[in-house]
Formats: C-alpha cells, structure tokens, sequence
C-alpha cells in the first residue's frame, strides 16, 4: 500500500504542468464544442453551490493541486490552508493565485491530523482516490478537523467521462487505473466511482449530516455539515 500511494503521488507530482489541461478541456482531453459547453455549465452547477454559503473564517482544502478550486474558496474564505502532497502542484498553485489568504502545508494525506478545528473542509477531485481500505480514517480524520456545525464540501468524477479513451486511461480491474501522461510514463493509480446514494450512506454512517448529488453527466457533488 505505501508503494501504491508513493506512486500515486508521483503521478500527480508529474501530471501537475498539464493537469489543467483536463478540467479546462485542451488538448487531447478536447471533445469539441458542445462537449465542452456542457462540461463548463455542469461545472457551474458545482460552483454556484459551493459559493451560495455564508462566508468561512479558515477552510482546510485537502488535495488543492493547482489551485482551480482553491481560487473559489478565497472568494467565501477569510483563510484557507491548502495540504498537498505534492511539492509541484503546490508551487503551480502558489504562483497562480498569489493570495495572502492560503497558506500551504507539503503532507501526507494520510498521516495528517488537524491541530485545530476548521469553519470548513472541502476536496475536489480527491475522495475517488483514496483507497477503500483508507477511506474509514480518512473521513474520521476529516470529521475531526471540523469544528460542530462546520461544512463539508467535496467534488469529484462520475464514471462516465469520454475524455478517457483519448487520454489513453484503461481501468485495471477493482480500485485501479493506468493513467498515461503526454509524454508517455504510464503510472497505476487508485480511482473509485462511487455510487451516490452508497456514499451518501457511508458519509452519514461517519457522522454528517449530507447527500451525495450529480450533475447531468459529469460530476457528484456534496454540501453537508457536521452535527452541532
């Protein structure tokens, strides 16, 4: 398992010059104009959600990479504490948003625990990668960083995403995926589609107050709290 998770940092620590490529929609993971209309919109969706909140005095986002939501939560956070693993990612997030407001923590994920409560934890495009043998801390862990009534917000992949084919990823059977980067390095990683209402039931199991939604096609979605 520790070699699985190094290799997976790995791959995020080499993706993290052309990781913007794929949310934005460039380059092989274009799929045409309509495509990409409908990414944009369902994408909004997300977004809106995630902003119509009262504003947070420090967010914890776990997993920031370069910074694409990261960009929102200064918009409804006074703080914001980023934790990555990846010394890349953090570096392409620090120099794109330049902000006073976030302050950055190079952590294992895993092995990280909260010294102090937050107002909010959120994660995008994260939870699908931790494996379900982890999943149970992982949570925990998340649940303790929040403070009573805090809020947990998190994106991530519906299963269905035509992007794949082009971007030569093949499912490996289980928890595990081949990812292929531009220049060819192949690396096996951890991708987990999940079923919404199974992991709403597993979120509320762990203590939140939450459901699980998606959007028409492309991503699942949660806005829920930590019981008072």
């Amino acid at each position: 398992m520790t070699d699985l998770l190094q290799h997976q940092i790995d791959y995020y620590s080499a993706r993290a010059p052309e990781y913007d490529q794929w949310f934005y929609r460039q380059g092989r993971y274009d799929r045409g104009a309509a495509f990409k209309r409908q990414w944009e919109s369902e994408a909004g969706i997300v977004r809106e959600q995630l902003l119509n909140a009262p504003r947070q005095a420090h967010i914890l986002e776990m997993a920031p990479g370069t910074g694409i939501w990261t960009e929102q939560l200064i918009r409804i956070g006074d703080r914001v504490t980023a934790l990555d693993a990846s010394p890349e990612m953090i570096a392409i997030n620090k120099a794109k948003l330049a902000s006073d407001k976030v302050s950055y923590i190079q952590t294992d994920l895993f092995a990280w625990r909260a010294r102090e409560q937050y107002d909010m934890v959120f994660f995008g495009f994260w939870l699908s990668h931790v494996p379900g043998e982890k999943l149970s801390s992982f949570l925990g862990a998340v649940y303790d960083a929040l403070k009573p009534g805090g809020r947990l917000f998190f994106v991530d992949s519906q299963e269905r995403d035509m992007s794949n084919r082009r971007a030569e990823t093949e499912d490996l059977g289980g928890e595990m995926q081949q990812r292929v980067l531009s220049d060819g390095r192949r690396y096996e990683i951890v991708k987990i589609y999940y079923d919404p209402a199974q992991l709403t039931k597993i979120l509320r199991d762990g203590g939140f107050e939450i459901e699980v939604r998606t959007t028409p096609n492309f991503f699942i979605y949660a806005d829920g709290l930590k019981p008072i």
